[in-house]
């Protein structure tokens, strides 16, 4: 399946991009989630970790992430499938098993992995969509988080049994945990895509949104371009 972005005009891409953002608000908003009850500890001194995660179209979970203190870089890219299939025109048809991805890099001096998750699960994307995100369909844009180790699993699965049981969400999360295998990233012209194209209505009407919620709901973690 060729991706909805890629074959709609702009004029049609923008009006379902309208509906998709309206009926998300109505049900779905993004709303301050409570932190993490388990969390890894700060580190004392800067250094670097990294997590993977997918929540759709990679070109909005990469522009908020990299608008978070402590996120060193965000990269877009491919994850859960083989080497030989992370190319965008193979993921796009939805069977490689890769999903857009995007691969956090930051310093757990300045940013725990239990604030990334709040700022995911809240604003990056909408946790209980599955296999889609807005106007985007298929398991290449599944919600799922790639972990790096027993310890980042620990946080990730008690984060998401905390917001279950805090009926958080009216429907179920269906975010899927897998260990990361590798990552793979995109090609060139998909990084930093939404700062350098503001003004694509897609990136106008379903990415733009996203770091607005995260500049007015974690103030504290908002980093300005």
């Amino acid at each position: 399946m060729v991706t909805i972005r890629k074959v709609l005009p702009a004029a049609a891409l923008a009006a379902l991009a309208v509906f998709w953002f309206c009926s998300r608000a109505g049900g779905s908003p993004a709303v301050v989630l409570p932190a993490p009850a388990a969390d890894m500890p700060r580190a004392a001194a800067p250094g670097r970790q990294t997590v993977v995660v997918a929540g759709g179209c990679f070109w909005g979970v990469e522009a908020v992430f990299r608008h978070v203190k402590g996120v060193v870089e965000a990269t877009s890219g491919y994850a859960g499938g083989s080497a030989a299939t992370a190319r965008y025109d193979l993921v796009s048809d939805g069977d490689t098993g890769h999903a857009e991805s995007v691969r956090v890099t930051f310093d757990p001096a300045q940013v725990s992995l239990g604030q990334l998750l709040q700022v995911f699960f809240s604003v990056a994307h909408d946790p209980t969509e599955v296999n889609r995100q807005g106007p985007d369909t298929g398991t290449q844009y599944r919600s799922a988080i790639f972990v790096s180790g027993a310890a980042q699993k620990r946080v990730v699965d008690a984060y998401i049994a905390q917001l279950e049981k805090a009926k958080t969400f009216a429907r179920p999360i269906a975010t899927e945990v897998a260990p990361l295998a590798a990552f793979y990233p995109a090609e060139a012209y998909h990084q930093d895509y939404a700062a350098l194209h503001p003004h694509n209505p897609y990136i106008a009407i379903n990415d733009a949104p996203k770091v607005a919620h995260l500049r007015e709901l974690y103030p504290a973690l908002y980093r300005a371009p």
